[in-house]
């Protein structure tokens, strides 16, 4: 059996915020990234969601995490499962903000940031299955603008690496 974790990104709703007012923000997609390895992104990016609406993804990919074939992303499980205090626990995921065709000269921006905690999932033995998780401000860590709503199953995989760990 190939160990891997799972993440979907279903669908991103947005509060009233910066965000939500400003017009140069109007096409989103989502990256996922888990430390340094692995960026993965959702093919589409969507008009932005207005007034309480949400805007679906339903993107899945998944990341091997096999002993054989992909050392690196094991070794970096049991690093966040041995030092408690590895502050790079989470899966990251990003709000970008897709310029406009015609604009092009615009960058892709980061407008949100949104956290899942391999180590809590370990800690609390319970997968993360459609939760709506916090989208913070990239420009104020504090403010939340909206919620991404994901599934993360990583406790197979974990656990597998924990077992290695205890054998090591």
């Amino acid at each position: 059996e190939v160990e891997k974790i799972r993440i979907k990104i279903t669908s991103l709703g947005l509060t009233e915020s910066r965000i939500t007012s400003d017009e140069t923000i109007q096409q989103l997609f989502v990256e996922c990234r888990l430390n340094n390895f692995l960026a993965e992104e959702t093919p589409l990016s969507l008009p932005k969601p207005t007034g309480g609406q949400r805007i679906h993804y339903n993107y899945s990919t998944v990341i091997n995490v096999d002993k054989e074939d992909n050392h690196a992303e094991r070794e970096y499980l049991k690093s966040i499962l041995l030092k408690p205090d590895l502050p790079a626990d989470s899966l990251k995921f990003t709000v970008v903000s897709d310029p406009p065709e015609d604009e092009q000269d615009l960058e892709c921006e980061d407008i949100g940031f949104a956290y899942v905690s391999l180590k809590e999932i370990f800690r609390k033995q319970r997968d993360i299955i459609e939760q709506d998780i916090d989208v913070f401000d990239s420009q104020d860590a504090t403010a939340v603008i909206g919620k991404l709503t994901v599934t993360v199953e990583a406790l197979h995989a974990l656990r597998s690496v924990h077992e290695e760990c205890k054998n090591d």
